[in-house]
Order: C-alpha cells, then sequence, then structure tokens
C-alpha cells in the first residue's frame, strides 16, 4: 500500500474569532505547486464537560484563486453595503445591557420610595385577652 506522505506546511496564519479559530495554510502538491487550505475550528464539550474541537476544511487551488477572491469581494461588500460594518448582535447586548441598568435605577427608586418607617401604633396583649381566645368561645 502506498504510504502516507507528511504535508508540509509552508506558510501559516490563524485568525481568532470567538470559539472560532480559522487556520488559513498554505502547503505543496506532489508535484511541488502550492494550494491553499482553510480550517475553521470550533471548541465544542462533550456531555461530561470536556472540550473537544470540530473542524471543517477547504482545499483552495491556485486555478480558483481569481473566482474565490471575487466572490468573497463581492459578498462582503455587499453585506457591508446593506448592513454597515457595525455588528448588530454587539449592538443589540449593548442596548440590552441599557435596558437592563435602566430597570435596576427604576428598582432602587421604587426601594427607596417604600422606605420603612419607625411609626408604629402600640398594642396592648393584655387587652386582647380578655375577651378569650376562638378556641374558648367554641367550648362555650
Amino acid at each position: 500500500m502506498g504510504e502516507k506522505r507528511e504535508i508540509e506546511e509552508i506558510f501559516s496564519k490563524a485568525v481568532r474569532a470567538g470559539r472560532r479559530t480559522y487556520f488559513f495554510d498554505v502547503r505543496s502538491t506532489r508535484a511541488g505547486d502550492y494550494y491553499l487550505t482553510i480550517t475553521e475550528s470550533k471548541r465544542d464539550f462533550n456531555e461530561d464537560g470536556t472540550p473537544f474541537y470540530k473542524k471543517h476544511k477547504i482545499y483552495l487551488y491556485k486555478e480558483d484563486f481569481v473566482n474565490f477572491k471575487e466572490a468573497l469581494a463581492e459578498l462582503t461588500d455587499y453585506i457591508i453595503k446593506e448592513k454597515g460594518e457595525e455588528i448588530i448582535s454587539l449592538k443589540r447586548t449593548e442596548e440590552k445591557t441599557e435596558v437592563a441598568e435602566k430597570e435596576e435605577e427604576e428598582e432602587e427608586e421604587e426601594e427607596e420610595e417604600e422606605k420603612p418607617t419607625t411609626d408604629f401604633t402600640e398594642v396592648n396583649f393584655d387587652d386582647l385577652g380578655e375577651e378569650g381566645t376562638t378556641e374558648e368561645k367554641q367550648e362555650d
């Protein structure tokens, strides 16, 4: 059977993005030409809590570079044009934080309004005992 050839990595770049990391690796074909692999590595957890990584890989050869670059540029430009560069999920998180802070301030204001007073009414418990308890009345 054929031997598994060790693949030499010529050049690499990693891009971290939250729980994901993207690896861009230049590798060499058997003929000595170069190609690109793009690997998405996503950290996840087993049921017992131990981490593992899911990996997805794309092989990109030189004959596809121009079309790939054009499509990527077109799509990224479209997204920026339609939605801008601001990250919407971050904006929503900030909005939720602002709403939560306002609600917290309102709750604090309500608590301040409902502060207990030192006013009280004096009750003489001896006076209550003269008529007897409910149980004593039922027995009569």
